[in-house]
């Protein structure tokens, strides 16, 4: 698939995937969503592809929303389908069994900061700003705002941010538990890709399992999320991962994972 919105590109077992459209502050738009939902099930497919650093081009903004041209003429039915079809191309992020990371080089705002919520973790540059702004054009967030900033930066937080629509800065951001970390914005590329390797570095089969047991058993009761996370222990000791990496400790060498 040839891209209109975005850049593709694979480096050192990372995709590197890039909302272009600077000149409206990446704003998401349709076909953004269409070639995100591309984007990651060919991510998902392609085992050569170990993570993911999503971004934004330009200096200004990661995602400053969606394209408010395209939610203004929407009906009632209309605007519950355009706001499930985002939702699920975001839920297909979260899900992705590969850990993706948003580097957050501007503005995230609305369906940005949605997006940038529904990757595994976060790094800022410092002029980044956040904020879920619909309530000052008489909407709500349909990307899963409501739900993802409260389970991310507590209830009042949330609340505080999407009945006021005020935007919040990298270091609130930080503060809150939203990102991981902030960095100057010349160093964000590299921050991203030092803390990909540091992941990539470790037992592959063990970071599916920690993706697949957090984002599920956040759903569950405790006792039930406890229990998935035994089966998926009891699948990890299984696995030729696990005995490499036991061995490599006992022995003080560098294990070899492969990834079975």
């Amino acid at each position: 698939m040839k891209y209109k919105t975005l850049v593709f590109e694979i480096e050192n077992s990372a995709a590197i995937v890039t909302l272009n459209r600077p000149e409206k502050l990446n704003a998401l738009n349709q076909q953004t969503f269409i070639e995100l939902d591309h984007v990651f099930c060919e991510t998902a497919a392609d085992s050569s592809i170990k993570g993911v650093l999503l971004t934004g081009a330009g200096e200004k903004a990661f995602a400053a929303g969606a394209d408010i041209s395209e939610i203004q003429d929407l009906s009632l039915e209309e605007g519950r389908a355009f706001s499930i079809f985002g939702q699920n191309v975001f839920n297909k992020i979260e899900q992705c069994s590969k850990p993706v990371i948003a580097l957050i080089n501007g503005f995230a705002l609305g369906g940005g900061c949605e997006l940038a919520m529904s990757c595994h973790l976060r790094i800022a540059s410092e002029n980044a700003k956040f904020g879920q702004p619909e309530v000052n054009l008489g909407l709500i967030p349909g990307y899963g705002g409501t739900q993802r900033l409260p389970r991310l930066i507590g209830r009042n937080a949330a609340l505080e941010f999407l009945l006021t629509g005020n935007m919040f800065t990298a270091q609130q951001a930080l503060q809150y538990g939203l990102v991981n970390k902030v960095v100057p914005a010349a160093d964000l590329a590299d921050a991203g890709r030092e803390l990909l390797d540091s992941i990539l570095a470790k037992g592959p089969l063990a970071v599916k399992y920690i993706l697949e047991t957090v984002n599920r058993g956040l759903n569950m009761p405790l006792h039930e999320a406890l229990r998935l996370e035994a089966d998926y222990f009891g699948t990890a000791c299984a696995s030729e991962d696990k005995k490499e990496g036991t061995s490599a400790f006992l022995e003080k060498r560098r294990p070899q994972f492969k990834g079975k």
